[in-house]
């Protein structure tokens, strides 16, 4: 494929920056408060350790329409998920899963955005997943560093992201894998840990047998998260809906060209922003020193 994957670190377009007044009350005056205000309230909470340059905090306020008391609430819930998530997350890297990204198409980004201007994350859960080769957890660090490098897209701060789900060929090998703990740490991620606005995840040729998988997330599910939602099967026309035809590969009954790339085309965009990943890694709580 002749795309070059990478992301958009371009600041925000006039047309963006008006978007962002409207939907999350972003003027040059409330942002330069929010940032002065969660700079502070960084300071006063000594247990806590984030970097606090502008655009650091951006990725923070951004999500939370710039009430720096949400922000800090939830770099500390980011804390705790980190703190919880130790073993699997402590200097998460990306060569750390570059197997999995290379040799296994598990988790893929469209290089366009939806109609909305909105990134679309695939995530394909059924016959192309291979737990034996990537297992859960690695899906799931997989699904991290993505989200890592999404953060530095002023237009995904502003317009937010979107996950669609792909069921295809579903069979019992990946609903094993899709266990109740794996459940937990998906949906405490995407409810409480996630500095990204997910606005929408949509389940896809889903077979019966996904009621074994969904029997186990449900009771996890938060009323925000539920209304976000969408189930549509093989219905492409109802998934449309959502996402246009035209912004999608044909694959999905879209108007735009097979998907013919995978993970191993967007690892170097992964790679390439390590920087952004080591700051973020040292993010959390404050290492205690000993007296």
């Amino acid at each position: 494929m002749s795309l070059r994957f990478d992301i958009d670190t371009e600041p925000p377009t006039a047309e963006l920056l008006e978007f962002a007044r409207k939907e999350l009350r972003e003027t040059p005056e409330v942002r330069e408060a929010a940032i002065k205000e969660l700079r502070s309230l960084l300071k006063e909470a000594t247990d806590l350790h984030y970097k606090d340059d502008d655009d650091f905090l951006l990725i923070f306020l951004r999500p939370c329409h710039f009430y720096p008391e949400s922000a800090i609430k939830m770099m500390r819930r980011i804390a705790e998920f980190k703190k919880s998530y130790h073993n699997l997350l402590h200097n998460l890297m990306p060569e750390d899963e570059k197997r999995a990204f290379t040799e296994h198409n598990v988790v893929n980004v469209l290089p366009n955005r939806d109609q909305k201007g909105r990134r679309v994350l695939l995530v394909n859960c059924g016959a192309l997943w291979d737990p034996k080769q990537v297992s859960s957890e690695q899906l799931f660090r997989l699904f991290y560093l993505i989200h890592l490098i999404a953060q530095l897209e002023p237009a995904t701060q502003i317009n937010g992201a979107v996950v669609v789900m792909d069921f295809d060929g579903l069979s019992l090998k990946q609903v094993k894998a899709l266990s109740p703990s794996f459940s937990m740490l998906l949906l405490t991620f995407i409810q409480e840990a996630l500095p990204l606005r997910l606005k929408e995840v949509h389940i896809i040729k889903q077979p019966f047998i996904f009621n074994m998988v969904w029997t186990l997330f449900k009771p996890f599910i938060k009323e925000k998260l539920n209304k976000r939602m969408f189930f549509h099967g093989s219905d492409m026309k109802k998934f449309h809906q959502y996402l246009s035809p035209e912004v999608l590969p044909k694959n999905y009954g879209g108007a735009l060209p097979e998907i013919d790339y995978a993970g191993k085309d967007w690892y170097p965009c992964v790679d390439k922003y390590i920087d952004h990943i080591r700051k973020y890694n040292e993010c959390g709580f404050a290492a205690k020193t000993e007296k």
